[in-house]
């Protein structure tokens, strides 16, 4: 590989926004990709991939680069040159790659194996917590699973087109899919490349989704003509989706805390042909409370540590404090708690999140059952990354009794 100079510093200022700007990786990306018109598919790859593998593997890289955690432009540049060695890639004779110790990265990297947390690349207090939570055989695999790069998965709106149908719009574009066993509106796109400038997309026949989110709409169990209240929809990836699965029938209400996100939810909605959707924002206790006891279902897609879904979002290793997940448990319990009187006697309640941690998965919905006698769990599913390939994710089905 050639490495090109106007690539390479694009992802060493998209590098720079990321670890020391705090920015958020994806939206980083966006922006870097729009940098020059000029470029083709392989200089955008190019960009895309080298940009992430390093914030994926920051710590080792770090490590070996022996920068010390300050990032300046000459220590990314450094971070930069063990990408690069790591990966064989030959350094052209520019000023940033005249002093590489190419065989002291080789020797360290080997050296460094020993060590899970810094091999795989995570902070100390993130391997601690999911080795004492998930023990040692089931973290190594979940970890390794995660710095894997996340497959791009399609879900097909059937509401607009079949799986075929979208499958050969989408191969006339020259983007070839394959379907998932087991995932009955999933297309895995054999390589990734951008989908969002076709037809089949301004149409409204698919979203990017990945494999196990989509098992949470059909887990809801819903059914055409119900009404069903999606509690913290976002911008609406399964809300969408649930609407598929009632084929436009019956009512969804999609409440959020973040008006911006069911705006974009509106617009997705429009372009989906999803009719059935109403949009409210929570304003107060009040917003929820009103809504008590009418859904035959409830969706309560919840606040987490998002420690499934490192893959997809690998800055998130870097930004996430324990803090932050010893708080999101006290949140989860809160809106279970609240939220599930949404649902009407004999209604339906999912409780999901894309974390791992069975601290916020099985127990928040054991502690809640104990409280709780009038609801009883129907069943719950348990999704790791090193066994499924695709996020981690945790949802239950629970129903009210009385």
């Amino acid at each position: 590989m050639r490495l090109h100079r106007n690539l390479v510093y694009t992802v060493i200022e998209a590098l720079e926004a990321v670890f020391n700007e705090k920015e958020y990786a994806d939206k980083v990306l966006q922006k870097a990709l729009k940098k020059d018109a000029r470029w083709g598919a392989r200089d955008r790859k190019f960009v895309a991939e080298t940009f992430y593998e390093i914030v994926r593997w920051k710590r080792l890289y770090n490590e070996i680069a022996g920068t010390k955690d300050h990032y300046s432009r000459e220590n990314l540049w450094k971070i930069f040159s063990v990408w690069a060695v790591l990966r064989g890639i030959d350094l052209p004779e520019w000023k940033y790659f005249t002093e590489t110790p190419v065989r002291r990265i080789k020797g360290k990297f080997d050296e460094l194996q020993s060590n899970r947390a810094v091999a795989q690349s995570i902070p100390d207090w993130m391997d601690e917590l999911c080795l004492k939570e998930l023990g040692e055989k089931k973290w190594t695999a979940e970890l390794k699973a995660q710095n894997i790069p996340a497959a791009a998965i399609l879900r097909v709106n059937t509401l607009r087109a079949t799986k075929k149908q979208l499958h050969d719009l989408l191969a006339k574009d020259e983007i070839l899919t394959k379907p998932i066993k087991g995932y009955p509106s999933a297309l895995e796109l054999v390589e990734r490349k951008n989908v969002f400038i076709t037809q089949a997309f301004k149409s409204g026949m698919f979203e990017m989704q990945d494999a196990s989110s989509q098992l949470v709409a059909e887990f809801l169990d819903v059914e055409p003509g119900m009404r069903v209240v999606d509690t913290c929809a976002g911008a609406g990836g399964k809300t969408l989706h649930i609407a598929a699965l009632m084929q436009n029938k019956g009512s969804i209400i999609a409440t959020d805390i973040y008006g911006g996100k069911l705006v974009e939810l509106k617009k997705r909605a429009k372009r989906a042909g999803a009719f059935n959707i109403t949009t409210k924002k929570i304003e107060s206790t009040k917003t929820i409370k009103k809504l008590y006891n009418t859904a035959d279902r409830v969706l309560i897609d919840a606040p987490c540590s998002g420690l499934g879904v490192l893959k997809r979002n690998p800055d998130s290793k870097w930004k996430l404090q324990p803090e932050f997940v010893d708080n999101i448990k006290i949140t989860q319990a809160d809106v279970l708690q609240r939220y599930s009187k949404i649902a009407k006697i004999g209604g339906k309640v999912v409780y999901a999140t894309c974390s791992v941690l069975p601290s916020e998965n099985q127990e928040q919905v054991a502690k809640f059952l104990e409280k709780n006698t009038n609801f009883k769990l129907i069943k719950d599913k348990k999704i790791l990354s090193s066994v499924s390939g695709y996020d981690g994710f945790y949802m239950s089905l629970l129903e009210r009794i009385s």
